[in-house]
């Protein structure tokens, strides 16, 4: 039999077999590093004589501690007796061993987000239910940072007095001798810092300490790392991390890259080993992945090599609109399984959940399995349910469903029990006994003034809310004559447009969209009576846009973003009974579409966002969206334009095979089109691509001598965009330039708004948004 050792490459062996200074091992992506830690971990078992229960391994998820400790027992049965855990689930260990030293009982119960908004309740009584889940997020984020209530927590941006609503509830958390998850890591911390006893016997205990994925860590996993490992207090531990600066994407989870950076400096006498032989990807591949992370300047830096040999050239594709896009993409994948391939070899990311509808859409009717990964699919997430019951109760006032689901949502003091009272007051019999329901709306109308003073209040904005949209939606509904855009001659437009055999399916693509929109596209009065406009002031006048807005900025979703795209959904529909009937009955075919289609098994295509891509790889890869404001993301800037080149590295590296980039020139965006520019990555990493399709101007000008930008020198920017120049912006509204500056290569201003808030822009992509006022 093999040694094991055997099988590694030699950068592996090294990092494997290294021992007494602390080690960081930079291990590129589809390196090998699980080989590498279980390997390392067996080695030191049977090789250098550390007892099992002397290595303490931890890494993020169970799934991963699981894997880890499997593959190591299969080299080294001892290794079963190793700590292999998460971190959770080392800190709920020690709390419970220690539980004496902090005030809590070992049995104690480990709250979750739910438990924590309870708990602060009922510290905190005068908070509304928003401000609670508010609260709860932030004192969260506040133990990732390693901070107490007596800190200051400024950094948090809290729109309340978070330290004294921070203090009540941590009183109220240790009455109960509980804890919550971020206990679990920072309490652990501050015992060993503060109890040398105890420090003393975790150091004996643990004479190795590995630390997986440790791009992800934050502050007090960081600070819990340094007391375990006792670097502060001379202790001799042996202490290894593994993890890639070019793969840290958490940020919004509270993860530092800077503790993977700066190892070097907090553990002294660091070596740092780089695994930079993939064997995942082509080296065309990693070559495009490697021209893009090579531009952010805080990254300790390493070149990959390809296992595999050269493979294909990457693909770059321009195309006129997000139609083409999901056009080219169904081709694409349709022409490869024709080929041979299977739909499981591909896989689709974009940026943010909201574009998972239109390649949703189109994989339906060109039937090819599909799987969404993270999120639910588009008709199933909780605000686009949200938005469609009241557009359903709109066409149909004796939909109960839809009524229930909306009548108190977001909330109006209208609980089931007088729901339950609406709906019974809304009931009829004929002749035969059967009952049906008669206008929900009118019987809310009828009932309000017989209901306690809360629900009448409620019952009476619902009603106000109805009848306003109703007024403009049957404004506009007269008005339709004027539209000159027929959703059925679309369809049989589309029906009918010839594609020549010979022509690349990106030209296809384009050539039918624009045989399309020729024929289709409304006039700049019609487009005024788009339905599109209705249903985004349904969800705007009926505070669905708020409430889910708080729901983002505390769960880290995009449910807003998923609202525009349903807006964006209904451009080609007119504001009248007829289109919002066509709209739903649409949606309604794709639903049950998407039910004839759930037995594909395990070949399908997946659709995934790029953060939930790592860890995973696929065979085949399209990146969408390459566009300013989409990937990446709008006013991105310094460290957070770098964790978006980061992103896209991430994305990039999960392709074995094949790699394929779009682009759009326009876009439907908050139900208007937008003409689109090309995203600053793919200008940083074009040379690795075979493009294929028009190039937009902007973008072929980069060889005339301009800056990575719009053909706009620096020097012009600025002239244009000096201190003290005043601005508007089309969501902060006025303001003026408190600062302008390079940063990373790119010319940014510091903008204070009118509001108080204060934003960093990119004038270079972002002038549409942003305009110079004049006095």
């Amino acid at each position: 039999m093999q040694h094991y050792l055997d099988l590694l490459n030699e950068e592996q062996r090294a990092a494997v077999e290294h021992e007494g200074s602390p080690l960081l091992i930079l291990a590129a992506a589809g390196s090998g590093k699980t080989r590498v830690i279980t390997t390392k971990i067996a080695y030191l078992i049977s090789q250098k004589n550390i007892e099992p229960w002397q290595i303490l391994s931890v890494t993020f998820t169970k799934k991963a501690a699981n894997e880890m400790r499997r593959r190591a027992v299969e080299i080294e049965q001892r290794a079963a007796d190793a700590q292999i855990r998460t971190f959770h689930s080392f800190g709920s260990w020690f709390l419970r061993k220690y539980s004496d030293e902090c005030g809590l009982v070992s049995s104690f119960t480990i709250y979750d987000d739910d438990d924590m908004a309870v708990l602060l309740k009922k510290a905190v009584p005068s908070l509304s239910t928003k401000e609670v889940k508010a609260a709860a997020h932030q004192i969260s984020l506040a133990k990732d940072y390693c901070l107490t209530p007596e800190d200051d927590l400024s950094i948090l941006g809290s729109e309340f007095d978070i330290n004294d609503i921070y203090r009540e509830y941590q009183k109220r958390l240790r009455a109960t001798g509980n804890v919550d998850f971020g206990d679990l890591i920072m309490l652990t911390g501050q015992i060993m810092h503060d109890n040398h006893k105890i420090s003393k016997y975790i150091h004996n205990r643990f004479r190795v300490i590995m630390v997986d994925e440790y791009q992800d860590s934050n502050i007090a996993q960081y600070k819990l790392l340094q007391e375990l490992s006792g670097v502060q207090h001379g202790n001799d531990s042996y202490v290894c991390v593994v993890g890639d600066d070019d793969q840290s994407i958490y940020k919004f989870r509270g993860a530092e890259v800077e503790n993977i950076v700066t190892f070097p400096e907090k553990f002294p006498g660091t070596q740092i080993i780089k695994l930079i032989r993939n064997y995942r990807s082509t080296a065309k591949i990693l070559n495009a992945a490697g021209l893009v992370v090579k531009k952010n300047k805080n990254r300790l830096g390493k070149e990959l090599i390809a296992a595999r040999g050269d493979g294909g050239s990457p693909v770059l594709t321009f195309l006129s609109d997000q139609n083409a896009e999901t056009r080219f993409v169904s081709d694409l994948i349709k022409k490869s399984v024709a080929s041979g391939a299977k739909y499981s070899d591909w896989a689709v990311l974009y940026r943010t959940n909201a574009q998972s509808l239109g390649f949703e859409k189109e994989f339906i009717h060109r039937k090819i399995p599909y799987v969404v990964v993270g999120s639910l699919k588009f008709y199933e997430r909780e605000e686009i349910k949200d938005a469609l019951a009241y557009l359903s109760l709109f066409a149909n006032k004796k939909d109960e469903i839809s009524f229930r689901r909306i009548i108190n949502k977001p909330s109006r003091g209208i609980g089931e029990k007088t729901q339950d009272k609406i709906v019974e007051s809304a009931v009829s019999e004929n002749q035969s006994g059967e009952r049906s329901l008669s206008n929900l709306v009118e019987a809310v109308r009828s009932l309000s003034q017989s209901l306690s003073k809360k629900a009448r209040e409620g019952a009476e904005a619902f009603v106000k809310l109805y009848d306003e949209i109703a007024s403009e939606f049957y404004f506009f509904d007269r008005s339709a004559d004027v539209q000159n855009a027929d959703i059925d001659q679309n369809t049989d437009i589309e029906q009918n447009v010839d594609i020549a055999q010979n022509v690349d399916i990106a030209q296809n693509a384009d050539a039918r969209n624009s045989a399309i929109n020729s024929d289709t596209k409304p006039s700049s009065n019609a487009e005024n009576y788009s339905l599109s406009k209705f249903i985004e002031r349904v969800i705007h006048d009926s505070g669905l846009d708020e409430y889910h807005r708080a729901g983002d900025k505390i769960d880290g979703t995009t449910r807003v973003q998923n609202l525009e795209e349903l807006v964006n959904s209904a451009v080609p529909y007119e504001c009248s009974m007829e289109g919002l009937l066509e709209f739903l009955d649409a949606i309604n075919l794709d639903r049950s579409l998407e039910i004839e289609s759930e037995d594909a098994g395990d070949n399908a295509v997946t659709l995934i966002t790029l953060h939930n891509t790592k860890g995973l790889e696929y065979n085949k890869v399209i990146i969408t969206g390459l566009e300013e404001g989409i990937f990446p993301r709008a006013e991105k800037v310094g460290s957070e334009l770098e964790e978006e080149r980061r992103l896209f590295y991430v994305g990039i590296t999960r392709a074995r095979d094949e790699l394929y980039v779009t682009s759009t020139r326009q876009r439907i965006m908050y139900g208007r089109l937008e003409y689109m520019k090309p995203s600053l990555f793919i200008r940083e990493s074009s040379e690795a691509f075979s493009i294929v399709g028009s190039k937009p101007f902007e973008f072929s000008r980069l060889s005339d001598g301009y800056s990575a930008g719009y053909g706009v020198k620096e020097d012009e920017l600025s002239e244009k965009w000096k201190k003290g120049t005043k601005v508007f912006h089309d969501d902060y509204g006025y303001g003026a330039i408190v600062s302008a500056s390079s940063n990373s290569g790119e010319f940014v201003i510091d903008v204070m708004f009118e509001t108080g808030g204060r934003k960093k822009f990119l004038p270079k992509y972002q002038a549409k948004s942003l305009e110079i006022v004049k006095d």
